[in-house]
């Protein structure tokens, strides 16, 4: 069910019912492509790391919360993009077999002052893993459709 901007409250917190499960193969593949450092790359390098073993990239674990945030609250009808994102912070390293989640707390929203049909959504995204630490969070403002303009 598409969700637009009349449909969001500032205060809510989304716990969206999505999670992902990090795999080895997949930590290596895309820090081979993105992210070659070898606590990223390289089983044994890692473990003389900080992390101890093979951790995935940052930019892995705000991939799989970005792919966790389009398929468990963005709707291809109401979405309209973003205007970026701020305070990015990795709380915690995401380790092959961790199970991520996000939720989507709002912090404030308003109607586009030169595009009618738009709002703007102030919100901040928080990743967990199973263990329900947070491993990464952002606050991002997002551009949704108004249900009022489309009447």
């Amino acid at each position: 069910m598409p969700r637009y901007f009349e449909d969001i409250e500032v205060g809510a917190t989304y716990e969206l019912d999505g999670t992902y499960e990090v795999t080895e193969d997949e930590v290596l593949e895309f820090a081979e492509k993105y992210d070659p450092q070898p606590f990223h790359t390289d089983k044994e390098a890692a473990k003389d790391s900080i992390f101890g073993s093979l951790a995935a990239s940052g930019w892995h674990t705000a991939s799989i919360c970005m792919r966790l945030l389009v398929d468990g609250f963005l709707d291809a009808e109401t979405s309209m993009g973003a205007r970026g994102i701020d305070d990015l912070q990795w709380k915690q390293p995401v380790y092959p077999g961790d199970t991520l989640c996000v939720d989507v707390e709002i912090l404030e929203k308003r109607v586009s002052e030169s595009r009618p049909g738009m709002g703007h959504v102030r919100s901040k995204l928080t990743g967990y893993n199973d263990d329900g630490e947070a491993v990464i969070e952002w606050k991002a403002d997002g551009m949704f459709r108004r249900r009022e303009a489309d009447e």
